[in-house]
């Protein structure tokens, strides 16, 4: 019997959840999963590692490195060739803000702030 997949913590929603070449017409769609883009904005964006990555996503690394690898393939994939974008779906549970590894998490930051009414 196979092993359930553990659900994988993100911070936040991102913002856009389409992108989408600037050309006439319809283009093929390439769907990134919610924890997919959680790796690349941990890695690319906060220059976390992969170590680092996994704990905040409570994965194992191989596991973030994998999302990690297939979220980067799926980037490169519609910029070379001219492909939409889509971010939805996976299997995750949005973080609360209370874990100590989500330290730049925005919601822990509201928290500390006392802002945490003004969502």
């Amino acid at each position: 019997m196979a092993r359930p997949c553990k659900r994988r913590r993100i911070c936040a929603l991102p913002s856009c959840g389409r992108f989408a070449p600037v050309t006439d017409g319809e283009h093929p769609v390439i769907t990134m999963s919610l924890d997919e883009f959680e790796a690349v904005r941990l890695i690319d964006l906060e220059g976390l590692t992969q170590q680092e990555c996994a704990a905040r996503m409570n994965v194992a690394r191989t596991t973030a490195q994998a999302i990690y690898n297939s979220a980067r393939t799926k980037l490169a994939e519609c910029m070379v060739n001219k492909k939409e974008l889509r971010i939805e779906g996976g299997d995750y549970v949005l973080c609360n803000g209370d874990s100590r590894e989500c330290v730049s998490c925005p919601k822990r930051q509201k928290k500390e702030n006392g802002d945490e009414n003004n969502e």
